[in-house]
């Protein structure tokens, strides 16, 4: 299941701004897209696998990246789950 609001905010990560309000203030940016509990709480558990099912890997590893989270943590995440 892909979740588009959540696809877009990873999307729009790409942009500066975007970037420095998730580092800055997440919550706001979370409420900014509109995103659902379950989703908002696990971007604040950084779960790697339930966001991996609904959205695109780039857009979540790019999410990653823009969080902090080094590659071998999110791989990881990823593997085990």
């Amino acid at each position: 299941m892909r979740d588009y609001r959540l696809s877009r905010m990873f999307y729009d990560l790409q942009s500066p701004e975007v970037v420095a309000q998730l580092r800055s203030d997440r919550e706001a940016l979370f409420a900014k897209y509109n995103l659902e509990e379950p989703v908002k709480e696990a971007l604040r558990r950084d779960d790697v696998t339930f966001l991996a099912e609904r959205t695109n890997a780039y857009l979540l590893r790019y999410y990653f990246f823009a969080a902090g989270m080094k590659d071998p943590e999110f791989i990881r995440r990823l593997r085990d789950g």
